[in-house]
């Protein structure tokens, strides 16, 4: 699925309150602009047996006080599996989710700061990391743009 259709089930699917198609339709361009920067058109999530998703929080090793939860998305299911059995639980569920629908996401999940998009097949020691901050700003900056007048062009 190309990522002007993953935008375009996210404007079908939103629910039909008047609103939020058009707030989806107000957003896809902050959400594709993110979605382009990285390499696969979908990725797999780790599932849980309750369905959500599998959050990890990781501590600093220097500043044991600073921690985060993140979420990890792989390029492939051989790293989705390798990914799980890493996290020693047989349970997870491998899922594969259209990149833009977990950006979009993200915005929902206020627990979770951030997701790592591991790019590189068998690589699950590099990643890009997207920061849930990043992708409100993004938005806020694209809704801006919108809303204010653009002069005009001579």
């Amino acid at each position: 699925m190309t990522l002007d259709q993953q935008i375009q089930e996210l404007i079908d699917n939103a629910p039909q309150d008047g609103t939020t198609p058009a707030l989806m339709q107000a957003i896809a361009p902050a959400i594709r602009s993110m979605a382009v920067q990285l390499k696969h058109p979908e990725y797999y999530v780790l599932r849980t047996v309750d369905g959500s998703w599998l959050m990890v929080t990781l501590k600093s090793r220097k500043q044991q006080a600073v921690e985060k939860n993140i979420v990890s998305a792989y390029a492939t299911l051989n790293d989705a599996v390798v990914g799980s059995k890493i996290m020693s639980n047989p349970t997870l569920d491998p899922l594969p989710i259209p990149v833009t629908h977990i950006l979009f996401h993200m915005l929902a999940l206020k627990t979770v700061d951030s997701v790592i998009f591991f790019e590189t097949p068998n690589d699950l020691q590099t990643g890009t990391e997207i920061f849930r901050q990043t992708i409100q700003e993004t938005i806020r900056t694209y809704v801006k743009a919108q809303r204010s007048p653009q002069p005009p062009i001579v």
